[in-house]
């Protein structure tokens, strides 16, 4: 009836808009809740629809717990995976990619941006590596990255990247809460991991969140079109923030890399204090900081991402990582960088008495 195709229309008009930011068919897009559901559709997804050609799939130390726990969990089911080492800046080993590649192996899944350092990898590279080592034992190895990171910050055309699987969710740039999709490059052979009525060409049934989808399509047209000046207004707050630290008495490590990073994104170690009290102190002040990823910030372990780039354990509890964005101004990192300065010098009166 006529009443639906106005909500039909809206999504149908939704996919058309992304699909000019993917540089993809509109037909290549599933519409779901977000990062999560995304990557696990892509990873368990691909490997349960490619199970019996082989049961190899290769991902690196830092990704998301999205990421890691599908792999893990494909693994109690009988799956090999590879974990790639990263560098200190956080950048995969591309030489150990090239090595754990199989003829059993049918899924690689490598983040395009880190949410907790912001390293940005190699993709065109890696989607190089893989088509090579593809021809070489002449099978498909499909690539998936997670961009949730890098939308509305960095390029997010497939075709350029050379990716098979792209997961995006819509709270990164605006758009609202639970809601995400994910790129599946036509002749992606692909399990449901949500099945029922049909939806979203057999991929991911489920009553189509309509006022969602048209959000995100509508957030991440205007995070598109506005990004080089996100990148531009967020990489002077960093700079600045950058310059304030090395002026502080405190002895501390700058984990995020100057050089292919993103622009949003600075993490930090304390030596000798822990995240949560200099959360806490900067709470106090008004400002919003995490330690390690937010998504784990219930747990004090450290974070497996900066464990993976080599920092002591010790150091690593001790993490802050600051996120910038357009609402973000010059005054706000003076008050952030003076308030810093603060909360520790009162900590390490607390911790010497």
């Amino acid at each position: 009836y006529s009443l639906a195709q106005v909500s039909r229309d809206a999504v149908d008009n939704s996919r058309e808009i992304i699909s000019k930011i993917l540089n993809c068919k509109p037909s290549e897009i599933v519409f779901n809740s977000g990062g999560t559901e995304s990557d696990n559709l892509a990873i368990i997804g691909v490997a349960k629809a490619l199970e019996s050609t082989g049961k190899h799939l290769i991902t690196s130390k830092i990704e998301h717990h999205a990421v890691m726990h599908a792999m893990e969990e494909l693994e109690s089911y009988g799956f090999d995976v590879n974990y790639l080492n990263v560098d200190k800046d956080g950048f995969v080993d591309l030489d150990q990619l090239e090595k754990s590649i199989t003829n059993e192996t049918t899924l690689i899944s490598i983040m395009y941006a880190n949410n907790e350092t912001g390293s940005i990898q190699e993709i065109k590279n890696i989607s190089n590596i893989i088509n090579k080592k593809s021809e070489e034992f002449n099978r498909d190895i499909y690539f998936h990255t997670d961009a949730v990171q890098a939308a509305g910050k960095l390029s997010l055309d497939v075709e350029e990247l050379g990716v098979d699987l792209m997961t995006i969710s819509g709270h990164k740039f605006y758009g609202p809460k639970g809601t995400g999709l994910l790129y599946i490059k036509k002749g992606v052979p692909i399990s449901p991991i949500i099945v029922g009525g049909g939806q979203e060409r057999q991929r991911r049934s489920g009553t189509e969140n309509v006022p969602g989808i048209v959000g995100l399509a509508k957030a991440l047209d205007i995070a598109e079109n506005n990004k080089n000046k996100f990148n531009e207004h967020c990489n002077e707050l960093t700079s600045y923030l950058r310059k304030r630290l090395s002026n502080i008495k405190h002895e501390h490590l700058v984990v995020t890399s100057e050089k292919n990073t993103l622009s949003n994104i600075l993490n930090v170690c304390f030596k000798n204090f822990e995240g949560e009290p200099i959360l806490i102190g900067l709470d106090m002040a008004g400002i919003c900081a995490s330690s390690g990823s937010a998504c784990s910030s219930a747990s004090l372990e450290p974070s497996h991402v900066l464990i993976a780039q080599g920092i002591d354990p010790k150091l690593a509890v001790s993490s802050i990582r600051f996120s910038f964005s357009n609402d973000n101004t010059m005054d706000d990192i003076i008050y952030i960088a003076d308030n810093l300065e603060r909360v520790l010098s009162e900590l390490s009166v607390y911790a010497n008495n």
